[in-house]
């Protein structure tokens, strides 16, 4: 305990991306620089400007539910259930006989059951109002995911479903940290999920001009950081982690992955879409999460970027790096994941977060993939096209959202 409040600790993972429907498959995809990028294969995309996604291949929800179970939910829901099923087992979380009461659920989204809703507007539209599903409500919902968690595994804690757009994941993961820290939960499952590939989805963020149009090489087009990256490629898929209290993790005798050791959030309040091009609340956001966890720009061993391969964010997050570690940034590995998972939306941070955790486990650090010329106003150490051997003790996850979001996790190796 310090300064009165509990220290927090991870002790379970779960994950189901492009690159891997496990964390070791995910892992073993990232280090080996494979890009989960394809060509969309769930819906016909002649009329579409960007024609490949980010999609979960191999995903059958029959492996963690019943068929009547998965029926009540969204592709989003289901992700969440799979991966907080994996992470609650990695942790040997028996949630019944370790306080019910005590654990929470928080899983944040950003476009929430939109392939549900699609679907049903479909079927209004053809027959009528009569024919729409009586599930529709309770799936399409922003907080169905951990409603469905919660169901599932028996957590009668607080939960519920944050929405910051790209930063949703890692804010839901600070307020669980917060509330056990607090005192207010012994464990909270905690991530994010999305499924956003869908034909409303992707011609969305297309209007938004946000997308890249690289349709000839769909696993070069992400490409964070390079002088030639034209948007982003859209992703699904969902993350969750366990966090206990220091003390109730080490009295069920569990190992102990990292110790999330700060975060913070802030705003912009500058642009619907646009990050500050100077980075100021990116740069805010970095030192109070590194304040709270009583580290130094020294200290800080690897950053995994946002890096989403658009113009404007890519700059303003340099920027803000060069703003908070001064020369420590040229020293300091970061990776832009996304080049190969594709941008998970508001699962995108939490995805992120366990990348952090496992290059402190592993020593590992992931490559930014793609990264062939870089743009000169992004001249950071982004790890090119392999991986690298580096002792991680702290790491940084950065997320930054449409609307202005700035969020940022600090992990750290488990010491007593």
């Amino acid at each position: 305990m310090v300064n009165g409040l509990r220290r927090v600790v991870v002790t379970g993972m779960g994950v189901i991306s492009a690159t891997g429907c496990t964390v070791p498959d995910m892992w073993q995809s990232l280090i080996a620089g494979r890009s989960g990028v394809d060509y969309i294969s769930s819906f016909d995309t002649t009329p579409f400007a960007t024609k490949f996604a980010a999609e979960v291949k191999g995903f059958d929800p029959g492996d963690y539910v019943t068929q009547k179970e998965a029926h009540r939910m969204d592709r989003f829901a289901q992700f969440a259930v799979a991966a907080s099923m994996q992470a609650t087992a990695a942790a040997d979380l028996k949630i019944a006989s370790n306080g019910a009461e005590e654990t929470g659920v928080i899983v944040g989204n950003s476009v929430c059951g939109l392939l549900s809703v699609c679907e049903q507007l479909e079927l209004l539209n053809r027959e009528g109002p009569r024919r729409i599903s009586p599930i529709l409500a309770p799936t399409m919902t922003g907080d169905a995911a951990a409603v469905q968690v919660a169901l599932l595994l028996g957590a009668k804690g607080p939960s519920y479903s944050p929405s910051s757009a790209c930063s949703s994941g890692a804010d839901a993961i600070g307020q669980a940290y917060e509330l056990v820290r607090h005192g207010e939960a012994e464990v909270m499952i905690a991530g994010g999920t999305e499924a956003p590939i869908g034909p409303i989805c992707l011609a969305a963020f297309s209007a938004a001009r946000a997308l890249s149009t690289r349709n000839t090489s769909p696993q070069t087009a992400c490409r964070p950081f390079d002088a030639q990256r034209d948007g982003f490629v859209l992703g699904e898929g969902a993350g969750i982690i366990v966090l206990e209290s220091l003390d109730h993790a080490l009295s069920r005798g569990v190992p102990i992955l990292a110790e999330l050791a700060g975060y913070s959030a802030t705003s912009d309040a500058f642009h619907l879409t646009q990050p500050s091009p100077d980075g100021e609340g990116a740069t805010r956001a970095l030192r109070i999460a590194m304040e709270r966890a009583g580290l130094k720009p020294s200290d800080i061993d690897y950053i995994n970027a946002h890096g989403t391969s658009t113009l404007l964010n890519d700059r303003a997050e340099t920027r803000a790096i060069k703003n908070v570690f001064g020369p420590d940034a040229y020293r300091i590995p970061i990776s832009a994941t996304k080049s190969m998972t594709g941008h998970l939306l508001g699962a995108a941070g939490v995805v992120e977060a366990i990348i952090c955790v496992l290059a402190i486990n592993h020593g590992v650090v992931p490559p930014t993939i793609n990264l062939d010329s870089p743009d000169p106003e992004c001249d950071l150490d982004f790890v090119p096209h392999q991986a690298r051997a580096v002792p991680v003790e702290t790491a940084v996850s950065n997320s930054f959202g449409f609307g202005g979001h700035n969020s940022v996790l600090v992990f750290r190796r488990y010491c007593s």
